[in-house]
């Protein structure tokens, strides 16, 4: 019989999880409520005696000072309904695996085999509700039945049964070891039945493609040896539909696209990534020489560059978009932990060293209708913001840099983007640490959790638009102890050298991971019957593609195998020999001594051919309203400020750990208060060093509202600008790509596809056009591009984004500079040109129009700039440095002066302008979001200094720095048009989300 232990804080400690869902409660649903206590209760399912129950509840379950434990006796009293939350059977329970655990190191053994440890909550809501209430409040609020179950008791009906029956969400069942054939000698509707109820992603072209390939006489012949039939196994065909998904095959990128400009010109693309990714890489390296720095790009999970003689860079940014939508916590944590395994499975591995994340999401505040599935903004927003915290804090990672974007259109699916940094010797064992292989008869070996159903169908499902279908089985919740514990025995085991190859189990499991390792020697054999399992009752296919967390594969020497083994087994960590690395050519699966799967690597990798994608431009026009001339500015000022793309995200970034590892130099927030808004990251991962890496990035929705090509270009510009901002240097500096795209493949569904491909095809112009000016290579990269959801009336798309994160070094972190103010008499310089370019800009956002004139970047007045500024910083010139973007030139100054504790006073009649004389107003010069700007204090002493390193440049004295706690913008009347105390715009700017 399960045993439960509920845990109550003592009545004179306040319950703030309570008290939060009292509020959202009465905010989501619009419910009075008195009161919402909780209590955390602990299912142990395991043979203890009644000491050693009363052991556990007193000792790792509660803390004695501001808690209370009950053993079999249930703790909930003066309620009026009572809601318990628990996960469903198979979902994966991090704080109950942690709490079996502690029970086996409180006991001196541990849990056997078919024991448990599983967590739920209670929710003791008091108020005048219905039965109809509470279950709104369960399904609404405080339970996502895709992964939990839930249990509502009133007080009458829990005093009757005498509190809550114990429930163990065991999966149960027997191992399935069936595998089925699947005829596809069908129609063309019965071929795109089985794509879409197996949920393959696959379309009819390539469901015909792999139809023909088992038509093959030579294909049948091979197959016959191994006792295969005619028809593929569902083992087969889950394997390449996981290898041809949109998410692990990048098809949009490798198409063959042919674009219309609009201006009667057409071009025949092949490939994106080849034409514009690829070539921008090679390009610049070529110019570089013997200065190229890049040591692996393209080929393996992150990108390599070097750091210095001793040390290599690594740098990966994933996306989890679709995962979040169904599932904020899960999905975002499995985000954080899964894109931490692509640094760790680069080269040999890296040791990681800090985490960046960016998310793009629905307004928190959405006040209307949305369509059924689709979960509230505020639901995914607190979700995605608890799961990243959970999963890089509990890694020991520091997050170090990230932004939150906010627009409605994120409603549809919200971006998640992670992103990890690591750092690893240059050489191991006296071999090139970034360089790995792998010899035919090296062991496959699996090392860390156990495989289960969470993640089934996560690569073919994130291939697809997200609807009201869309399965359970892709979500996954990651398990940061697990991996935390399984990086340290890997990184050992690497330095002395047990393996010789390694990678990440990500999207696909077992077959991505084993297919692409296949590549390297020709073939594998591996026995999925050998795979270790968390529950019984995975058929093969199942055990083959689940996503389950925590996992990387090797390929290890058999010489080096016991001492591998030892070594896992001392560091407590799971690991299992699958099977061997062959030169057969083929991925052969077997399931004991059946084969299961048979597949030629030249099929399964090569088999697919490119997509044939139209692309169409036809440049928008929209509205263009007038520039608004008034006598004051300062109320625009402040609603910008208070606006959610521009206000303080100071209530999330405070809870991620930006300290640990100890490193952190430039962090979040800075300034007199510690509280202004950093424009990048300076971490030194080396302490005995000051040689330091700089983190930055762009992005820029909006603007693809009127050119893709321009909104990619500003987030270039935006990333490279916030890097030499804090003092990155220019000579050692590489760009990552994040694209998530909406649907851009013409269909019944998306008749605008050409349009949104002519987008895609302008992005990527604009990253080659201004990555090779700036001689920044692109190192590594991802795509999204299914960011659409559609039930079949409703469809919501994401605006087209790129996320463009720039990393590299500084070669003195005691030189680097923060956006604050430092101290009264300082100069105002703003350097760049300003022009009428408030398109899609924050400030007509808010007069609710987009307009025309987006920021055009010119690469090479923006390059003159930033290396002239970064000859100044080097030389001790700069006090403070602070980008300009959203809001303009108002925003940075407002922010920069109440960052520092001083006052500002400006002068727009001093600012440079270009453009029509008609066209320079207040407004635009106060607003105007032109790229390539900075905004920059030096001591009056070091202003001829700094003027002289500026030489050549466009750069203007505004202002000076004052003691007057007031920011003073006089405009081109030379009457003032901005003034307010620095504590008001302190308070408007950190106003909207203080509460979330």
């Amino acid at each position: 019989m399960p045993h439960r232990i509920e845990i109550t804080l003592k009545d004179e400690v306040r319950d703030p999880r309570g008290e939060r869902i009292k509020r959202e409660i009465e905010h989501f649903l619009h419910l009075n409520v008195d009161q919402v206590r909780t209590i955390d209760v602990y299912t142990v399912d395991a043979q203890l005696s009644p000491e050693e129950l009363g052991q556990v509840a007193a000792g790792p379950f509660s803390d004695p000072v501001i808690q209370n434990y009950s053993v079999g006796k249930p703790a909930a009293s003066g309620f009026d309904y009572l809601v318990e939350v628990g996960f469903r059977a198979g979902v994966t329970d991090n704080v109950g695996r942690t709490a079996g655990e502690a029970i086996g190191y409180l006991l001196g053994r541990p849990l056997a085999s078919g024991e448990g440890v599983y967590t739920s909550v209670q929710y003791l809501i008091s108020g005048k509700l219905s039965r109809e209430d509470a279950e709104r409040i369960a399904t609404g609020l405080l339970c996502n039945t895709l992964i939990q179950r839930y249990q509502i008791l009133d007080a009458a009906s829990f005093k009757a049964q005498g509190g809550v029956a114990p429930f163990v969400p065991k999966v149960q069942g027997e191992a399935k070891v069936a595998v089925n054939s699947v005829n596809l000698e069908v129609s063309d509707e019965e071929l795109m039945r089985i794509s879409r109820d197996g949920v393959l992603a696959l379309t009819l072209d390539e469901m015909k493609i792999i139809q023909a390939h088992y038509r093959d006489a030579k294909v049948l012949e091979a197959r016959k040896s191994v006792g295969l039939g005619a028809a593929p196994t569902d083992v087969e065909l889950e394997a390449l539909a996981q290898t041809w998904s949109e998410h692990c095959k990048h098809k949009i990128f490798s198409a063959d696209v042919s674009y219309e400009d609009g201006e009667g010109n057409r071009e025949e693309i092949k490939s994106l990534f080849k034409s514009f990714i690829q070539k921008t890489t090679a390009d610049v390296r070529a110019a570089l020489g013997e200065k190229d720095y890049c040591l692996s790009v393209f080929k393996d999970n992150a990108g390599v560059i070097r750091f210095n003689d001793d040390w290599s860079l690594v740098f990966k940014v994933e996306t989890h978009n679709s995962p979040s939508a169904l599932d904020p916590y899960g999905g975002a944590l499995t985000g954080i932990v899964g894109v931490n395994r692509d640094p760790f499975g680069t080269g040999k591995g890296a040791k990681l060293i800090f985490n960046t994340d960016v998310f793009c999401f629905a307004d928190p505040f959405y006040g209307k209708e949305l369509p059924k599935r689709l979960l509230h903004p505020r639901r995914i927003y607190e979700g995605v913001v608890e799961g990243v915290e959970h999963g890089g804090n509990k890694s020991g990672i520091p997050t170090v840099n990230g932004s939150l974007v906010f627009d409605d259109r994120f409603a549809g699916k919200p971006l998640v983007f992670c992103g990890t940094a690591g750092i690893m010797p240059a050489k191991i064992k006296d071999e090139p640490s970034h360089q790995k292989r792998i010899v035919p008869g090296d062991l496959i070996v699996m090392t860390g959790g156990r495989i289960g159903k969470d993640g089934i169908h996560g690569a073919t499902f994130s291939s697809e638009e997200l609807n009201e279908n869309s399965p359970v089985s892709a979500v996954q919740i990651g398990d940061p102890i697990t991996q935390k514990r399984m990086f340290d025995f890997l990184i050992r085991a690497r330095d002395k050298g047990l393996y010789r190859f390694i990678t990440d189990n990500g999207a696909g499991g077992l077959s991505s991971s084993i297919g692409e390792m296949s590549e390297e020697c020709g073939g594998c054999q591996l026995d999925l019957s050998l795979a270790p399992l968390k529950y019984p009752g995975l058929a093969p296919w199942e055990i083959l593609i689940s996503e389950a967390q925590e996992r990387m594969s090797l390929a290890v020497p058999p010489e080096n195998i016991d001492a591998f083994m030892e070594m896992a087994k001392r560091f407590n960590v799971e690991a299992t020999v699958l099977g061997s690395f062959t030169d057969s050519g083929i991925f052969h699966m077997l399931y004991g001594e059946k084969t299961v799967a048979y597949l030629p690597l030249s099929f399964m990798h090569a088999g697919l051919p490119p997509m044939q994608i139209p692309a169409r431009w036809a440049k928008p026009v929209h509205e263009e309203p007038a520039v608004a001339e008034a006598a004051d500015y300062t109320g625009d000022l402040k609603a910008l400020l208070s606006s959610l793309n521009i206000c303080s995200k100071e209530s999330v970034v405070r809870r991620y750990d930006h300290e640990v590892q100890g490193g952190s130099v430039v962090k979040p927030f800075t300034g007199v208060d510690n509280d202004g808004p950093s424009d990048a990251a300076v971490v030194r991962p080396i302490l005995d060093s000051f040689e330091a890496v700089v983190v930055g990035h762009g992005i820029c929705p909006r603007y693809s509202d009127i050119d893709a090509y321009d909104m990619a270009a500003n987030a270039i510009d935006e990333g490279l600008r916030n890097y030499v901002a804090v003092g990155g240097s220019l000579d050692l500096l590489a760009g990552l790509d994040n694209f998530c795209w909406c649907d851009p493949v013409l269909s019944d569904r998306t008749p605008d596809g050409p349009y949104k491909m002519a987008q895609l095809v302008r992005a990527n112009k604009a990253l080659y056009d201004y990555c090779t000016v700036f001689s920044m290579p692109l190192i590594s990269g991802k795509d999204s591009m299914k960011n659409d959801f559609y039930d079949g009336t409703t469809k919501i798309s994401i605006p087209p984004t790129l996320l463009f994160s720039v990393i590299g070094k500084m070669e003195d972190a005691r030189l680097a500079v923060t956006m604050d103010a430092k101290r009264a008499g300082d100069q105002v310089y703003l350097l760049g040109t300003t022009a009428n370019e408030l398109g899609a800009s924050e400030y007509l956002a808010q007069k609710g129009y987009v307009g025309n004139n987006v920021p055009k970047v010119d690469a090479n007045a923006a390059l003159a700039t930033y290396r002239a500024y970064h000859g100044a910083l080097n030389a001790g010139l700069v006090a403070s440095c602070h980008d300009l973007s959203d809001g303009g030139l108002a925003v940075a100054a407002a922010e920069s002066a109440f960052a520092g504790g001083f006052g500002m006073e400006l002068d727009l009649a001093k600012v440079a302008f270009k453009g029509d004389a008609a066209d320079k107003k207040d407004a635009v010069l106060l607003f105007s979001e032109s790229a390539s700007r900075l905004l920059v204090t030096v001591r009056p002493e070091k202003a001829a200094a700094f003027e002289k390193a500026l030489a050549g440049t466009t750069f203007a004295k505004i202002g000076a720095v004052t003691e007057s706690k007031n920011v003073s913008v006089k405009g081109l009347s030379g009457k003032v048009v901005v003034n307010s105390a620095i504590s008001e715009l302190k308070a408007a700017w950190q106003e909207p989300l203080k509460d979330l």
